[in-house]
């Protein structure tokens, strides 16, 4: 299709410019080549569209018929060019972002406000989900993930690093007592969460690589880690994931951390990851450059 459409190019240009050099010219390719794509265009066809002399170029009837509806072709191709290319150079239109539920509650969607009024002409749609998504599939223009990225074709910026932290309300270490080490979790109600995919609810992983091990019992599991910290600060027992989802109730106090005597497994970090072949438009592009700036002194707090 690409050599049927040269050949289109370099016949209506040619005509234009009163000969196959000042089209080869135009285009960048030489006058034989100019002259192999206008021969292969003609045998497509078979029709001589033009007579050559060695003044000039002369159509024949075909050839004035085919050129009106060939220029026709070629306009609508350069429109449908400058129409995509506007667009994508315009911060406007839907941008569709997948999020981590507890990422996309606490801090995306106060972020997605402020972008907002810095570009009033983009709409956000957030998918707060914590599977994993297909950004084609899904139709996303752009992902959050947390944790360890697995080898993927993904374009992946690096937002910031994740910590691990264990805490509970004040009020359940004072009846239950606060652990010391490990071995100490095994005498307290340690919720689970249920979408762990490197140990399962009842296994709590240390040292950054989670090779040390604990098995652990608790009263409740669930799929979101708010949901366990909102229990952890009932009174319900000890919490242990993403310190970023525990931070504000930290801060006011109504949980405390709590330190062992092992390292917290590596949770890896927040990337923002956009399709491998797709030039991102220009709101993906806006997007991408605001959570650089906007996440990291976020970070600072967690």
């Amino acid at each position: 299709m690409s050599d049927r459409l040269t050949g289109m190019e370099v016949f209506a240009r040619a005509i234009r410019q009163g000969g196959l050099s000042a089209a080869a010219r135009e285009m960048g390719m030489s006058p034989t080549m100019a002259a192999r794509h206008l021969n292969a265009l003609e045998a497509r066809l078979g029709t001589t569209l033009v007579n050559r002399s060695t003044r000039r170029l002369v159509l024949t009837d075909a050839g004035a018929e085919y050129l009106d509806r060939v220029e026709c072709i070629l306009d609508d191709i350069a429109r449908a060019d400058a129409d995509a290319s506007a667009q994508s150079k315009a911060i406007e239109g839907l941008l569709r972002v997948s999020v981590p539920a507890d990422f996309g509650v606490m801090y995306i969607a106060a972020l997605a406000a402020e972008f907002h009024r810095l570009h009033p002409r983009v709409t956000i749609e957030l998918g707060l989900n914590n599977r994993y998504v297909d950004l084609l599939e899904g139709r996303w223009d752009m992902a959050i993930r947390i944790g360890h990225l697995a080898d993927s074709s993904l374009r992946a910026r690096r937002l910031v690093s994740v910590r691990n932290t264990i805490c509970a309300s004040p009020d359940y270490l004072a009846e239950r007592g606060i652990p010391q080490t490990v071995k100490d979790l095994t005498a307290h109600n340690c919720l689970g969460y249920t979408l762990d995919m490197l140990t399962e609810t009842s296994i709590w992983a240390f040292d950054r690589d989670g090779s040390r091990q604990v098995a652990v019992r608790g009263t409740l599991h669930a799929d979101n880690g708010g949901a366990l910290v909102q229990a952890a600060i009932a009174g319900e027992g000890l919490v242990y994931g993403p310190r970023f989802i525990a931070a504000p109730a930290i801060a006011t106090g109504a949980l405390v951390e709590v330190r062992i005597d092992a390292e917290y497994m590596d949770l890896g970090a927040i990337y923002a990851v956009t399709h491998p072949t797709r030039q991102p438009a220009a709101k993906t592009r806006a997007w991408l450059d605001f959570l650089i700036a906007a996440v990291p002194p976020l970070a600072a707090e967690w």
